[in-house]
């Protein structure tokens, strides 16, 4: 999704130890037996753009493809290689060690080859399903040729590894434009509350003692149990957006960061203890839409995903919709992930109300009363066959057996937002 909020604009590997590798020039194995088919000696280093299997964290080899290769200090023709696998998203993209290449699977012809020769070790539809759950493909389906290609090239290789933030390490999915000082860092150190970032475990300790925050700068706007909402203004609270936007881009793919963030507005979701509130995820929003969006970004932090957190900011975006007396939807482009959590949460809303709703409704009635645009009501209920287009209008046809299927099929809704808790002006009413 485009996100221009918090900065962002348009929605995991580990780094190996360095290893030896070996000599420059390898013979292959069938090289030598003159009972097999003769191939070329494979040369090394590899060269970028090398197509070949990798040993992944399952234990199992997987194909790849070299993006990037760096020189190591341990020895003239010692590499580390950063690969793509092939199967997977590029937030599993990593830096791996000669050791974990088949090197007899290099091929010149790799790009057919080496996936013929992973055929016999493909995963089961299950163990793939559960890969893609967690590492489904973003997409850039706005994003023109040349543009996806600049896009990829200029973001390739992950900066930085991981982060530390509260009590979690993490590892990060994609490249972040952190200031030039910052590129030799393999792993971040930042304050939970104010998202400051250090090279070093001991500038974050001696940041905490002099740091006074307890909770995002900003206004608490909603507090349900140990959960709470903060509003934070870019423009009051420039350095803190900023931070933001670089922590959130580690996590998204599809962003192009920007500086200014003073026509955004943040909400930090916390998850509070006597310690002080801890940020779980945000969204952000545009001050003035022309457009109509309601939410602008939107990031789960990864220790916090799967708990139902990512629809609850969904639905938060729409209660201060409701309040603000619009109907909203998200800034596109919308990511694949964006628009499965999308999809769930309007299905879920609109579902429901048809459900218990008695006689006929239309279609701006049920955008009236959820803040959910007619034309995301319409792509809903076209994508469940609970619409039909009739003498020149929608026709919504709400068989009960058929509401009921789906409604089962949807799932849990997740954490509910109770509207009653929510205390917030919108920001045209503060003078804004």
């Amino acid at each position: 999704m485009k996100d221009s909020a918090n900065g962002l604009k348009h929605n995991d590997g580990l780094v190996t130890s360095p290893t030896s590798s070996p000599a420059a020039i390898i013979q292959t194995e069938s090289a030598v037996k003159p009972s097999l088919r003769k191939r070329k000696p494979i040369s090394l280093p590899l060269e970028v753009g090398t197509r070949v299997l990798c040993r992944w964290r399952d234990g199992k080899l997987h194909p790849v493809k070299v993006i990037e290769r760096r020189k190591l200090s341990t020895g003239p023709d010692d590499y580390q290689y950063y690969v793509h696998y092939n199967e997977f998203n590029r937030r599993l993209d990593e830096w791996a060690n000669l050791e974990q290449l088949e090197l007899e699977s290099v091929e010149a012809d790799a790009d057919e080859k080496v996936e013929d020769k992973a055929g016999g070790l493909k995963m089961t539809r299950h163990q793939k399903r559960k890969i893609e759950e967690t590492h489904a493909e973003e997409g850039h389906e706005d994003f023109d040729a040349a543009s996806l290609r600049e896009h990829e090239e200029f973001t390739k290789v992950k900066n930085i590894s991981k982060i530390e933030l509260g009590k979690y390490e993490i590892e990060t999915w994609y490249f972040s434009p952190f200031p030039p000082e910052y590129s030799d860092c393999n792993k971040l150190f930042f304050c939970e509350f104010c998202l400051s970032f250090m090279k070093r475990k001991e500038q974050l300790a001696r940041h905490m003692r002099k740091c006074v925050l307890k909770h995002p700068p900003g206004d608490e706007i909603y507090r349900q149990g140990s959960l709470s909402m903060f509003e934070v203004d870019g423009k009051k609270n420039k350095i803190y957006g900023q931070n933001l936007c670089y922590l959130a881009k580690l996590f998204l793919d599809h962003k192009t960061l920007y500086y200014d963030v003073d026509l955004f507005l943040f909400y930090i979701l916390c998850e509070c203890d006597e310690r002080g509130c801890h940020m779980v995820g945000y969204f952000s929003k545009e001050k003035h839409s022309e457009e109509g969006y309601n939410l602008a970004c939107i990031l789960t932090l990864p220790p916090y995903q799967r708990k139902g957190y990512g629809k609850f900011l969904i639905a938060f975006s729409y209660e201060l919709s409701k309040k603000e007396g619009k109907v909203g939807t998200p800034e596109r482009p919308l990511s694949d992930l964006g628009l499965l959590s999308y999809r769930g949460y309007w299905t879920r809303i609109l579902l429901d109300i048809l459900k218990k709703h008695r006689g006929n409704v239309s279609i701006k009635e049920l955008s009236d009363m959820t803040a959910i645009k007619t034309e995301d009501v319409i792509s809903t209920l076209q994508s469940l066959d609970l619409i039909q287009y009739r003498k020149g209008q929608h026709v919504i046809c709400a068989d009960p057996k058929l509401l009921e299927r789906h409604l089962k099929a949807a799932g849990r809704g997740g954490l509910e937002v109770d509207a009653s808790k929510l205390i917030w002006t919108p920001y045209k009413e503060q003078g804004g």
